[in-house]
């Protein structure tokens, strides 16, 4: 068998999803088992997921929506109509999963939710994602990632980290929230299949990204329960002539490797510095250090200097220029897909099988593009019948 990914199968083949998410905490989820060879339907509403028409965008097609759905197929139904939700209903007992990221109630409302389609389908394994949980006083609450940033501490523990250098919670916008809940329910989701596969009972899956939030907070959740006596070393950027490194000894091996990678083998017998209890102390002195030891030289020159010493170190790259770098290159960290106007790059699963293909796959739904051959190959509707729901506005096929 080849190596190349092409030609290793899916741990996923065979699986069928049905993907009722939008923006990209569930999108997140559910290309991943794209990704691994799962049949994944998106069942959009007429006008399509929002992120269709988020920038980047190329000629009308937006390589933001395509990073999050490559691989999936498009079925655009109105769920408003009955005919839909029959349609859904049928196409159930054909399906492994259902994803699906509405406000909490919604999927209740359409007759659509967990209860109602385990009864068609015992081994459905069925996941919810949202703010903060299917039940209690939040689980109405509208919540965007930034404001799950805000509401889980995240921002508060990340300005305290500042250290007094601003004045208000930092702008971010990388959506932790809806990456770290999308990798969540994927796992969650795997391993519903599993007890699935070997009990023939399905599960329900309630993905809180309030709850992967502080899940993420480790330490921060310790220390509001039992304060330090003093802030833990923080590893600041230090300015080369260039640009900036980050340069973390976190071991006293890893101190002792500094001192000498930066010509200062005094600083291990220095008492301010000599073991880890005293470098606490006399920390900035040691940041500043570095910011001297740094300021003549370039930042790969330092860099390099504290590679060949030992030191865990990196210089401060963008994303244009992470992309390039060799351990992602040699990793073929990213796949090259093309949506109709041409080629672009979206990352690969950071894991890798050794026996079967974990890649985006090179497609990208047009907006109900799939829906009447989705209809006729796994429901067997005539191609009238199909018109027919398109003249009565229940399927809408564009592209």
């Amino acid at each position: 068998m080849s190596n190349t990914p092409a030609a290793k199968p899916g741990i996923l083949d065979g699986v069928r999803v049905l993907d009722f998410t939008a923006m990209m905490s569930g999108p997140y989820c559910t290309r991943l088992m794209a990704d691994l060879g799962a049949e994944v339907i998106k069942v959009e509403p007429p006008e399509g997921d929002y992120i269709r028409l988020r920038a980047p965008r190329r000629e009308g097609r937006s390589t933001y929506f395509a990073q999050l759905n490559a691989g999936k197929k498009s079925l655009a139904l109105d769920l408003k109509k009955p005919e839909a939700i029959a349609l859904i209903r049928e196409m159930v007992s054909k399906c492994d999963v259902v994803v699906e990221n509405y406000r909490p109630g919604v999927m209740k409302r359409l007759g659509l939710d967990y209860a109602s389609l385990s009864a068609l389908n015992p081994k459905l394994v069925y996941c919810s994602i949202s703010g903060f949980g299917q039940e209690g006083d939040w689980a109405g609450r509208s919540a965007y990632a930034p404001v799950l940033h805000a509401a889980s501490g995240y921002d508060m523990a990340n300005l305290d980290y500042q250290e007094g250098d601003v004045e208000r919670p930092l702008k971010n916008g990388i959506f932790v929230a809806d990456v770290l809940g999308g990798s969540l329910a994927f796992g969650a989701v795997q391993s519903a299949l599993f007890r699935a596969a070997r009990t023939g009972e399905g599960d329900h899956v309630d993905l809180s990204l309030m709850d992967a939030m502080l899940g993420m907070l480790v330490y921060e959740c310790q220390e509001a329960q039992f304060p330090a006596e003093r802030r833990r070393p923080l590893y600041r950027p230090t300015k080369a002539r260039d640009g900036f490194l980050l340069i973390a000894p976190v071991s006293q091996n890893n101190f002792e490797a500094l001192a000498r990678g930066t010509g200062h083998p005094e600083w291990i017998t220095d008492p301010r510095f000599a073991i880890s209890q005293d470098r606490e102390h006399h920390w900035g002195e040691l940041m500043q250090l570095l910011d001297d030891w740094a300021g003549p030289q370039s930042a790969a020159e330092c860099e390099a200097a504290m590679n060949a010493a030992g030191v865990p170190c990196s210089r401060y790259f963008t994303v244009r220029e992470a992309m390039q770098l060799p351990p992602l290159q040699e990793r073929q960290a990213f796949q090259t897909i093309d949506d109709g106007s041409g080629p672009f790059q979206v990352p690969n699963p950071a894991f890798r099988f050794a026996r079967t293909a974990a890649h985006a796959r090179n497609s990208v739904p047009a907006l109900g593009g799939d829906g009447p051959a989705l209809l006729g190959s796994l429901l067997g509707l005539s191609d009238e019948r199909v018109a027919a729901l398109r003249e009565s506005r229940t399927l809408h096929v564009h592209g």
